[in-house]
């Protein structure tokens, strides 16, 4: 998987599944996501707030959609919900490389162990060893860790990988769809799946 420079940009992004699964629904429809981008200013597809909202939720959603090979798009129609919500954590991690490193060695080593608890300080432990391997998170103020954890928090507990508690969290592995696992497999996305499942 080629490897993005880090970012703390999803600070300011969601889990946003309703609007994935729209942007998947419409090019599984013939549409494309310059239409579909059109559509999105004209009719506000995601309800947004504001313009500036709209825009933003379209650039990262089809940013994810893209990141996917296309042969996803119908597999995620026919998929349950708890596989869609998995396909799109999947999109997240392919787009954001800080994100997919922290379910890569924290989340996957916890299922390796055994543990099935996520504490803050599990998320600041992997923050200072990022601080100590990049210059970019280095710099980075305890402000912004502090709210790109809750980012990964919510992003998890969105994808039903873990529950909702406040303070620790308890692991809720992931029964992986066979024909998604087999998926990821023949497009040599392998990593994804001991990511999601605690594979060495």
């Amino acid at each position: 998987m080629r490897k993005q420079e880090y970012s703390a940009g999803m600070v300011k992004l969601s889990f946003w599944f309703s609007e994935f699964c729209k942007v998947i629904n419409l090019i599984n429809q013939g549409k494309t996501l310059k239409e579909i981008k059109v559509l999105n200013l004209e009719e506000n597809l995601f309800a947004a707030p504001t313009q500036d909202r709209a825009i933003q939720i379209f650039n990262t959603v089809s940013n994810r959609v893209k990141s996917l090979d296309q042969s996803f798009y119908s597999l995620f129609e026919q998929s349950d919900i708890a596989t869609q919500k998995i396909i799109n954590l999947i999109a997240i991690m392919k787009t954001d490389s800080l994100f997919f490193d922290f379910v890569y060695e924290v989340y996957r080593e916890k299922l390796i162990i055994g543990s099935d608890e996520l504490a803050d300080s599990d998320i600041r432990i992997f923050f200072n060893n990022k601080q100590l391997q990049s210059e970019k998170v280095a710099k980075w103020t305890d402000y912004t860790l502090k709210r790109l954890g809750t980012c990964y928090k919510t992003m998890l507990m969105e994808a039903g990988l873990t529950d909702r508690a406040s303070g620790i969290r308890k692991i809720l592995k992931p029964i992986l769809d066979k024909t998604l696992e087999q998926h990821l497999r023949d497009k040599g996305m392998e990593l994804m799946v001991h990511a999601l499942t605690g594979v060495r």
